[in-house]
């Protein structure tokens, strides 16, 4: 039986065939690259793991995931080898392997899922949510360019107009909206947004386990190496337009609660 108990910042448990992993970090459930590597860590067990058919990616608290804290230093950071095996890797890279997972995830979005939070909210199959959830791309609003492969997941699920409005603008849209475009599938009372989300996990986990990964795989087939080829492209841009003014501003009226004043330098 495989043990998940010595995660810090998630949990994980397993009822009959499907896996449950919530996030701990209440209640805004912001994401650095710790976090995100035992996200990975996490999948790749429950990919090796025959109890498990499918999974639910869940938070505790208010917010699915607000992204990053930019109350602190806005740094995406790497993992330091002592945090995992191996050399330490940029959050994104650490991202992509969340992409390579062979099993079903179902995501439960009870209520904010912003910039990078929103990247992590586009890692499962599918998304049960809420009218009070809130999914925005809000990385230009900030002076900054969209990462965690975005460039490719929100532009593959709702097309690649309307993944330029929402890029562009920044704006939130709530869950019912987040239906109609195509970036969530089921809207229920948020109170039965997780259970709903696991319900959907074990319909699926009742399906034929070799049959699932057989078509998921052929879905999903080159996903995770375009999600790569993006990434490097989305730290390139970000790493310059973090040095510049426009980026600064943006910060500043986001944690001000206003409208940024750009100036373009």
């Amino acid at each position: 039986m495989t043990d998940y108990s010595h995660f810090k910042e998630i949990g994980v448990t397993l009822d009959g065939l499907v896996a449950t992993v919530e996030i701990r970090r209440p209640p805004n459930n912001f994401f650095d690259a710790v976090l995100v590597a035992e996200l990975g860590e996490a999948y790749e067990r429950l990919d090796a793991d025959p109890a498990c058919r499918a999974s639910v990616l869940c938070s505790e608290g208010r917010h699915f995931c607000a992204g990053a804290d930019f109350s602190k230093r806005m740094d995406t950071g790497t993992v330091a080898e002592s945090a995992r095996s191996g050399a330490g890797r940029h959050l994104y890279k650490e991202a992509s392997r969340l992409f390579r997972t062979r099993k079903p995830i179902v995501g439960a979005i009870q209520g904010a899922a912003i910039g990078g939070g929103l990247g992590l909210a586009l890692v499962p199959d599918f998304r049960v949510t809420c009218e009070e959830a809130r999914f925005s791309a809000n990385f230009n609003r900030l002076g900054f360019h969209p990462g965690f492969g975005l460039t490719v997941t929100l532009p593959r699920l709702v097309g690649a107009q309307q993944a330029a409005l929402l890029f562009y603008t920044g704006r939130r849209i709530p869950g019912d909206e987040a239906v109609r475009i195509g970036l969530a599938e089921r809207l229920v009372p948020q109170a039965e947004v997780r259970s709903a989300a696991q319900a959907l996990a074990l319909e699926i986990a009742q399906s034929s386990p070799l049959a699932v990964l057989s078509t998921r795989e052929t879905l999903r087939r080159g996903l995770a190496d375009a999600i790569d080829a993006a990434t490097e492209r989305e730290l390139v841009e970000q790493d310059w337009l973090r040095r510049t003014e426009d980026f600064q501003e943006g910060i500043k009226a986001y944690a001000e609660r206003r409208l940024p004043d750009f100036h373009g330098r």
